[in-house]
């Protein structure tokens, strides 16, 4: 008797070790060759130590065809379950390269698609590592249609709970849009790459020579196509982003983000704020040291630093709550708003939106991007994004002005008009429809040179300063810069019970 329980154990273990060595010793040998870790060492890294509980470790693929009977690997190339960040709650999935290439059959699908609706009725984030070769061609339409599920999942998953995604390895044909439908998107230097359809179809096709590393690699999507919102140096800083991106996010729609302890003082006063806008109004500043200044710590968690530079958005604490900044870059294209701009930010403000986070923005911005490519591009479109983006949210939402809010752009940067609920600017605020020389040569055009010169001073006097919109009740104050810290919080506390609704709607239609 004790021998056959004896041998019920060896089976269990035997099959419990065949799962976690999954291709075999030669092929994650492989893996680790090319800097690359495996799906389990991925997961050790991202969760808290020993929180993994596995699920469906002992699930195979179901495929007879093309010898696929003889080769049958318990978890099928990929491994899912729960465990903790921070001691919360996450789903995850770790495709296994090891395995057929981490390849998506049937089965793969199902593992996934169990642990994506199961995270949905537990409010919990989901987490896929995504590291594969695509459909798994010996299963054809299965492996289509489980891509399809997951597809329908992550949309209906989308705004109720954080989905994240990491790109670790390649990821060609239909494995891109699952993590195209996600929140957020890593990816690793040298070693992960994104595309449709790769290098050698595009050379038949269209007969353009292309690496895999131009077409796809992190720095393409992380820098031109806007794919991607995060690069890491390898696997292991990957995770380490994930789990500093976890730390600002609610983990789910009915919730709250979480609130660290806060031992940066609310009264914090920070005198060079007080001479970082420059007099000039053409001269640059790095919009990012004011971010830095007030937020806790100093500590702002930047997403999408390569892409669209002209506007920085990101994550920061202000006592303790985190928040979402949104902020117009003078140093980069002199602030402007243009289509990858606009884009960029709006689909941040409603990922904030929500998920419960209030949006604080920053002003500095001289108006619309002129020029053929932008408007054949679609700027009126795109910039209408975000408009749409900012007129929609119902979180708390405060804005600063610390130098130019011109024409349009001064609407769409979460003005009093678009439901701002505290509206800010510094003592040297420009609001205006344009700028005053600008203004001057529409409204006096037969003046010569030195009433012009005079017109201009005039016209700089009356309308650029943040007074005749205090005087109307568009700014609610006009503050000390060295006070911003401060400010920002007096007005997060003030908004914290926030409550507005939407006219009842199915949805909108937002201007894609």
């Amino acid at each position: 008797m004790e021998e056959t329980k004896d041998n019920k154990y060896q089976e269990l273990e035997k099959r419990n070790q065949a799962a976690e060595l999954g291709g075999g010793p030669e092929r994650i040998a492989k893996i680790h060759a090319s800097g690359r870790k495996t799906a389990r060492e991925r997961i050790n890294d991202l969760l808290d130590p020993e929180t993994f509980v596995e699920l469906d470790k002992l699930v195979v693929h179901r495929n007879q065809d093309f010898g696929m009977d003889k080769q049958r690997i318990p978890g099928d190339g990929i491994v899912t379950g729960y465990g903790k960040i921070d001691g919360r709650l996450m789903y995850v999935f770790a495709q296994d390269f090891s395995v057929f290439g981490g390849s998506l059959s049937r089965a793969n699908a199902d593992k996934i698609v169990k642990v994506q609706e199961l995270s949905m009725k537990m409010g919990a984030p989901l987490i896929g590592l995504n590291d594969s070769g695509g459909a798994r061609i010996q299963e054809g339409v299965e492996s289509l249609a489980g891509y399809a599920d997951i597809f329908m999942r992550n949309v209906r998953a989308s705004g109720v709970v954080p989905q994240i995604s990491a790109i670790l390895g390649p990821c060609a044909g239909g494995a891109v849009y699952s993590p195209a439908l996600t929140d957020f998107i890593f990816m690793t230097k040298e070693s992960s790459y994104m595309f449709v359809t790769g290098p050698d179809v595009i050379k038949t096709v269209t007969h353009e020579e292309v690496t895999k590393e131009e077409l796809g690699g992190a720095n393409t999507h992380n820098s031109k196509s806007g794919v991607a919102h995060f690069r890491a140096d390898d696997d292991e800083q990957a995770m380490m982003m994930i789990r500093e991106l976890m730390s600002f996010l609610p983990s789910n729609n009915m919730e709250d983000p979480p609130v660290k302890p806060c031992t940066d003082s609310a009264h914090r006063i920070d005198e060079k704020l007080q001479t970082i806008v420059p007099d000039n109004p053409n001269k640059a500043y790095d919009i990012k040291d004011i971010i830095h200044s007030v937020a806790d710590d100093h500590n702002f968690f930047e997403v999408q630093p390569y892409y669209a530079k002209n506007i920085a958005i990101g994550f920061g604490r202000l006592n303790g709550k985190p928040v979402g900044f949104v902020a117009n870059q003078p140093a980069a294209l002199a602030g402007v708003l243009d289509i990858d701009g606009s884009i960029k930010a709006a689909r941040f403000v409603r990922f904030c939106d929500a998920f419960n986070i209030p949006i604080i923005t920053f002003t500095d911005v001289p108006g619309f991007l002129p020029g053929t490519d932008q408007e054949f591009g679609g700027i009126i479109k795109h910039g209408a994004k975000l408009i749409y983006a900012y007129a929609e949210a119902t979180v708390p939402k405060i804005n600063v002005i610390t130098r130019k809010a011109y024409g349009g752009a001064y609407c769409v940067m979460s003005s009093k008009h678009l439901g701002g609920d505290v509206n800010y600017a510094y003592p040297g605020a420009e609001i205006a429809v344009m700028g005053p020389d600008g203004a001057v040569n529409i409204l006096y055009r037969k003046l010569n040179e030195e009433e012009k010169a005079k017109a201009v001073e005039d016209y700089r006097e009356k309308f650029c300063t943040p007074y005749k919109a205090a005087g109307l009740g568009y700014i609610d104050e006009v503050i000390y810069p060295r006070h911003t810290r401060l400010k920002l919080i007096q007005a997060l506390e003030m908004t914290e019970n926030k409550r507005e609704s939407l006219p009842p709607k199915k949805h909108g239609n937002l201007p894609l």
